[in-house]
Formats: structure tokens, sequence, C-alpha cells
């Protein structure tokens, strides 16, 4: 089933998520180093069958960008992974050939009508929308966009600090998906701080999956709204806010930021955008003592 019709309204500002393909590919004992059997058997009542797969045992995400629309701008949160790319150590994303633009086409969005693009990090499933392969150049999806993001995440990944074991599988996705609007003058850049963009809009340093993450927040009129980005991979992470995936870089701090996500979602009942939870993708977090649990909205 899937689940890119619905429209959320946070104030006067709407999404709409814009999916580009599910994936039941990832073991718990892959995604998450420190899994715990017991813990994932208690939760299994709720976790199958959309969010884990009793037959194959994987866990069950999705990759999808969201759509807002305010009265004044049509922006992208992330872009996922893209047609065509070149992915021959990450399989699931090598040469994808998928309808994404044909389903934002659906939604009454035309790549030209994009005004921003808004990334909480350049990992190879944020970033890839960015390009695609014309006359066998990459160039920008959206030509009239800008694109925006946290500095430490261009300084980071245009450098070989980037390229160690954990991000093999993303080589080369910054000279195909980044450097090419860069080169276009398409960029505006966030600073470690991040801060309020536009109207609606407040970037939120998250540090930890990636150097410079940035989960930003949505707000219109008296309701809030958080795109949380890769501060959790599955609902799983939800109960076990602990449990760091395996492509989580800087351990300690993915652990807070997840923890800050969290709290501050269940405390001002913030309706949580995220991009890899599998049905709606976007739900409530609530709090019970020191422990979390998810609905799905």
């Amino acid at each position: 089933m899937r689940h890119t019709n619905k429209i959320y309204r946070i104030g006067d500002v709407t999404v709409t998520k814009i999916e580009e393909m599910r994936l039941n590919v990832a073991p718990p004992s892959f995604l998450y180093p420190q899994w715990d059997a017991e813990e994932l058997e208690r939760n299994l009542h709720w976790l199958t069958p959309s969010n884990m797969d009793a037959t194959t045992g994987h866990l069950i995400q999705s990759i999808h960008t969201w759509l807002v629309r305010t009265r004044r701008h049509t922006i992208l949160i992330d872009t996922g992974s893209g047609n065509d790319k070149e992915r021959p150590l990450n399989t699931i994303f090598h040469r994808l050939q998928t309808p994404y633009l044909q389903r934002l086409a659906a939604a009454g969005v035309k790549p030209e009508d994009v005004d921003y693009v808004l990334h909480t990090h350049l990992h190879v499933d944020h970033v890839g929308w960015n390009t695609r392969l014309v006359g066998g150049r990459w160039v920008p999806t959206f030509p009239n966009a800008r694109h925006v993001f946290a500095r430490a995440e261009e300084d980071y990944y245009s450098s070989p600090a980037s390229h160690n074991d954990v991000n093999v599988p993303s080589l080369g996705v910054y000279e195909d998906s980044v450097a090419p609007i860069i080169a276009s003058g398409q960029v505006e850049r966030i600073g470690d701080a991040g801060g309020a963009f536009l109207d609606h809009f407040v970037f939120r340093p998250s540090k930890g999956h990636s150097i410079g993450h940035m989960s930003i927040e949505l707000r219109s009129g008296d309701e809030e709204a958080l795109f949380s980005g890769d501060v959790m991979h599955h609902p799983l992470q939800v109960v076990r806010p602990d449990w760091n995936s395996v492509f989580c870089e800087w351990q300690d701090e993915a652990r807070a930021s997840r923890r800050w996500a969290l709290e501050h979602a269940a405390e001002r009942r913030l309706l949580f955008f995220t991009p890899h939870f599998a049905e709606s993708s976007a739900g409530y977090v609530t709090r019970h003592g020191d422990r979390f649990d998810w609905r799905y909205e």
C-alpha cells in the first residue's frame, strides 16, 4: 500500500509525501549493531506487518520526499536517491529507474515549480534527485530552486575525510548530486547553529548521523511540525533511542540528538515527519516516564 496522497495541514501550510521507493532489505541485526532480540520480540505486535516483514525478518522502510506548500513557496524536504546514479557498492541505489518525478507531477508540481530544497543532510538517499542525467551530464533537476544545507556537510563530504569505511557506499554522491548545484550557483549554506529560514522554518542542529545534520521545524499559526531527518531510521528507535544505526558516524552525538528530537516532539506535540518510517511516515511521539511511544497519523 502506498501512502503518498494524504495532505497534512500545519496552519496554512500543507505537507504531502512523495514516495520514491520502499525497502525490505535490512535485518535488525544489520541496521542496529546493538540490537536486542528480546526487545524486538516485545514489539512485534505493533511492528508487523507494516514495519517489519515476519517472513524475511527485515525491517520495512521508505525513501521519500516531503512536499511543502506555503502561501509563497513550493518546497521539498530532501530529494531521495535519484535515477541513473552509479552506486555499485550500494546496490539498493544503483542505477535506479523510479517514477519519482511522475509522482511529484501527480501532486501538481513540475521541477521548475520548486522554489527551495531544504536538506537535512547530504547522504546518498537525501540528495539524489538534486540532479538528473541529461546528455551524459548531471544537471540540476529543479532549475529554479535554492538548495539549503549546513556548511559543515559540504565541507566534510567534499573532502577526503568523509571517505571512510562507513561512507564507502556513498562514494560519488557529492560529485554527482551536490557539486553540480553548487556549480550552478543554487546553494545557500546554514551555519553550525542553525536558525530561522523563510517564514516558517527553523533549522535545528542534530549532529550524529552526519556531521552537520539538521532537523527542520515548521511553524504556521499555532501549529508546529518537525522534519526529523535521520535522527531515526525506524520506529523501533522510538522505544530504543539508545540504538544507533550502523550509519551513524558520531555515536554519542547521535544518541543525544535522537533523545532531543523525541523529547521535543513529545513535549510540544509536534507532528513528526520522518524520512524512512513506513506506512504514512508521519506521526506523534508520546512520553510515558522515561519511555517513548509512536503513533502514525
